[in-house]
């Protein structure tokens, strides 16, 4: 489930929410789940993974990660990304082109606290796409944690990222194929409306 809180009034995140709350109705599995893309500048590739988007606020869009992950080191060495979502419950897909960037400190404490222990105790103990000699290795370190660390203290290395889209694109699929497309671009602070042809 995404929360949303003091949202941007402009048309785009009004929408956002609009086609959101469809989905959610319909019991959209997996809701939450975004996809994102990042260009890392020193190895010259691009990559993408699932995270899971985690608020809306005002027109920021945040979820949380290792700092010390393949994803963190891209953001840092470009900072633009795409991202992706696609709700099959109402055959919406979203399509976001944005600039990312990480959250304070304060607000990663603040909601590292909110959240279960067990999830923490992950948080704590995993050194993100790291290799390791078992999943064996993965569980013990798990237990390790549970058993000797606060888990309601945030790591330095763990964290939110919140980006900022200037180009949001909603499509709506159709039988027909007479697909519905929605797009917004942000132009001199100013959204832009226009329907793409299919």
């Amino acid at each position: 489930m995404i929360v949303f809180k003091n949202l941007n009034t402009a048309a785009p995140f009004l929408f956002f929410k609009q086609k959101y709350e469809d989905a959610f109705k319909r019991n959209q599995s997996n809701i939450e789940a975004i996809s994102i893309s990042s260009f890392n500048s020193d190895k010259q590739e691009v990559d993408s993974r699932f995270v899971n988007l985690k608020f809306v606020e005002d027109d920021k869009f945040i979820f949380f990660t290792n700092y010390n992950s393949p994803k963190s080191i891209a953001f840092s060495s470009h900072d633009q990304i795409s991202a992706l979502i696609y709700w099959s419950s109402t055959n919406v897909q979203i399509r976001m082109k944005a600039r990312i960037q990480k959250t304070s400190k304060k607000y990663n404490n603040e909601y590292f606290k909110q959240r279960s222990l067990d999830k923490n105790a992950l948080a704590i103990s995993s050194d993100q796409s790291s290799p390791i000699s078992s999943f064996d290795q993965v569980v013990k370190k798990y237990k390790n944690v549970k058993k000797d660390r606060d888990l309601e203290i945030c790591p330095q290395y763990w964290g939110g990222f919140s980006f900022s889209p200037y180009e949001i694109e909603f499509w709506e699929g159709n039988s027909s194929r007479l697909n519905k497309r929605d797009f917004y671009k942000l132009i001199d602070n100013i959204w832009h409306h226009s329907i793409l042809e299919p």
